[in-house]
């Protein structure tokens, strides 16, 4: 079996920062009322900027397909281009449409040649899916390098006109308000952009040696929590679109992202506190072994909370073991974990021998996922 290394990392993050009195601007009002939860979900968050692939009209940049490209143009120059990559492989929550793949349009806008493509489905840990099958390629020997994606395009998926038909048919808006907060809470949370690695057999300049993997899910416990393109029904059970008629798609705004916001708070900490643990005992290694701990939460109202889960299952991780950027950059989703390593990985500050660990939650229904990484 081979060893692999993360060679070369970057990001695309399009447009300019907006702050949070610009997003209602530019994803809509709806319903001609300013949301009344969005403040509530910010001042939790604690987001100060975020990124849109909408410009100052209003008009879209760029598609998630296109925002995976920059990144992944972003890693190559003249000693390595696009038509080096021998595997392409790229997670996302938002592909652009459903056939085909999201790799294979990624591939479709890098001409690059003939070559392998992967698309994990799924939401947040479809960027670190996308990164194991990498991984495990290399590992095997099938390829000698490739290329591992995460990215998100949502912010078109939060735009008022996806909700105004389902408001239009609400009848008694008293009683019911007139976006459910579950459907809202997602609408403050994300942000657009792409991360990408290339991964190789052999380390070069600073590497990062992938040292394991690790994925969990509790999806045989755990009732659907985050979705789109369906309807959660009062019994737990997820309707698909494909089982409505035409006609409600939009009147029940079934291809928005939503949250079932009660049972992620009272499930998404302790799971994965949980599965943390079984990695870390699988493989022998303490919080002793761990000089950056990079947690992918939505919020930093999770923060302090996962902090003391950690402290309370016994696997205390200490603050200044932490490394996060979701107040600058925004929820990402299958990209954060990516646009974090890089910024962690530019600041100068890692020297040879420290141990980083991954840790992405995806609330879906609930999986996490793990990689343990040696600075060379």
């Amino acid at each position: 079996m081979k060893d692999v290394y993360i060679t070369r990392i970057a990001k695309f993050l399009p447009n300019e920062p907006i702050d949070n009195e610009q997003m209602e601007e530019k994803l809509g009002i709806i319903n001609g009322k300013n949301s009344k939860a969005r403040r509530i979900v910010l001042r939790n968050n604690q987001i100060k900027t975020r990124y849109y692939a909408i410009d100052a009209d209003g008009n879209i940049t760029h598609n998630n397909a296109q925002l995976t490209k920059e990144a992944i143009e972003l890693l190559c120059d003249d000693t390595f281009t696009t038509k080096d990559i021998e595997l392409l492989s790229c997670g996302t929550s938002s592909p652009d449409q459903i056939l085909p793949s999201h790799a294979s349009m990624v591939h479709g806008f890098l001409k690059n040649g003939n070559l392998e493509v992967n698309s994990p489905s799924g939401a947040c840990c479809s960027g670190m899916n996308a990164l194991k099958y990498g991984f495990l390629a290399i590992k095997a020997g099938q390829v000698s390098n490739a290329v591992c994606t995460g990215s998100e395009r949502t912010s078109t998926w939060m735009k008022s006109d996806i909700f105004e038909t389902e408001v239009e048919h609400l009848k008694e808006l008293e009683d019911n308000p007139i976006l459910a907060f579950n459907k809202e809470f997602l609408r403050w949370m994300l942000s657009d952009g792409s991360g990408a690695v290339l991964l190789e057999s052999e380390p070069k300049g600073i590497a990062l040696k992938i040292e394991w993997m690790e994925g969990y899910s509790y999806a045989f416990e755990m009732e659907t929590c985050m979705y789109a393109g369906g309807d959660k029904l009062e019994n737990g059970h997820l309707k698909p679109w494909s089982e409505y008629p035409a006609e409600e798609w939009a009147n029940k705004s079934l291809f928005a992202m939503k949250q079932d916001v009660k049972l992620l708070g009272e499930n998404i900490l302790g799971k994965g506190v949980d599965s943390l643990k079984m990695a870390m005992n699988k493989h022998h290694i303490t919080t002793a072994d761990i000089d950056y701990y990079l947690p992918h939460i939505s919020s930093y109202y999770f923060k302090e909370n996962l902090y003391e889960e950690l402290k309370g299952q016994g696997v205390e991780i200490p603050w200044e073991k932490w490394f996060m950027n979701l107040s600058k950059v925004g929820n990402v989703g299958a990209a954060s974990i990516f646009v974090m390593l890089e910024e962690l990985v530019s600041s100068g500050q890692l020297k040879k021998g420290d141990k980083i660990l991954l840790h992405v939650p995806e609330s879906a229904r609930f999986s996490y996922s793990y990689a343990y990484l040696t600075v060379c």
